[in-house]
């Protein structure tokens, strides 16, 4: 099940990534044109958004990890994802958020603004209402599958939201000095331009951070792991938690769950209560990204037989 839905989960995430680069380049080419340092800043952020989720789902893994992935997963969660390319990333980002800056801060301290046209604000206008619509699209298509990215998704669309609203404000603002002939309106795109570049360092570090600690999962004490158990524990069909380990990355958790249920179920059933049980842990605690469940049929272990046994033979559970 989880194979068949793989290739359209990658086409989905590319989505995600070819629209930002369309929206970097046409904000970009835009913002050059009209001058806006706020929309270079905004076309930098969605590069950012680009580079990000690119360094998330190329698979920088060797060959004997791509043979041994369902091993790997389970021993190591996602460590072997290099963060070479990631960090790479994450300094070009940083570069450029500082540019933008110093852009900005140059403008103010010099003073000869020009208004922003028409153009731009369009541009951001259409540049928002396409980027909400590409993030709910990702966003209804995880939460459908259940696989905890669609929390991820959201936390990068707040983020992106702000900066776009922070450079729609400065447009604005900048355009409505120059029609209303007002000079202090004009310095609202650099001042939106130096706050949307806040918002670009913010990403570069966010990423290099994550890209550092995800090689540094830990494991959460079985103390804090009680709640996740008891929780699968309350799924109709789950008879035992045989096995439960909770990685920590981050800002979530990853899970790895093996659950046993009656060995006289079908097979189909069986997919079904571990699907249940791994939708309630992602909706009831919001800190959980991946599960990676495993059924095994139910053993009460010798000298005792289980209750399908009793039926084809007579003879005593117990040792006498």
């Amino acid at each position: 099940m989880n194979d068949k839905q793989s290739p359209q989960s990658e086409t989905v995430a590319w989505t995600g990534i070819v629209s930002d680069v369309a929206l970097a380049l046409a904000k970009g080419s835009v913002g050059y044109f009209s001058g806006s340092k706020a929309l270079l800043g905004d076309a930098l952020y969605s590069g950012a958004d680009a580079a990000a989720k690119l360094a998330d789902t190329l698979p920088w893994r060797s060959e004997l990890v791509k043979r041994n992935k369902e091993t790997e997963l389970t021993q190591k969660g996602q460590r072997n994802k290099e963060p070479i390319v990631a960090i790479l990333f994450s300094v070009l980002i940083l570069m450029g958020g500082l540019q933008i800056a110093f852009s900005a801060i140059r403008d103010l301290t010099r003073g000869h603004l020009s208004p922003t046209g028409e153009t731009a604000i369009v541009t951001v206008l259409i540049s928002i209402a396409f980027k909400e619509a590409i993030f709910q699209y990702q966003y209804r298509y995880f939460k459908k599958i259940g696989d905890g990215s669609h929390a991820a998704y959201a936390d990068n669309h707040r983020f992106s939201l702000y900066t776009s609203i922070t450079v729609f404000v400065g447009i604005a603002g900048s355009f409505a000095g120059g029609y209303l002939n007002w000079n202090p309106l004009l310095y609202m795109d650099p001042i939106a331009a130096l706050l949307t570049s806040a918002l670009i360092i913010r990403k570069g570090y966010s990423l290099i951070t994550t890209s550092v600690l995800a090689q540094r999962d830990q494991e959460l004490p079985s103390a804090e792991t009680a709640s996740f158990i008891e929780t699968v524990e309350r799924v109709h069909g789950v008879i035992r938690v045989e096995y439960l380990k909770a990685l920590e990355q981050g800002r979530y958790v990853n899970l790895q769950v093996k659950i046993s249920v009656n060995p006289r179920i079908t097979v189909t059933e069986a997919q079904d209560i571990s699907e249940c049980a791994r939708k309630l842990l992602q909706h009831r605690f919001v800190h959980v990204g991946e599960v990676h469940m495993d059924v095994v049929p139910y053993d009460p272990g010798y000298p005792y037989k289980s209750n399908y046994e009793l039926v084809d033979n007579d003879s005593p559970t117990l040792l006498q």
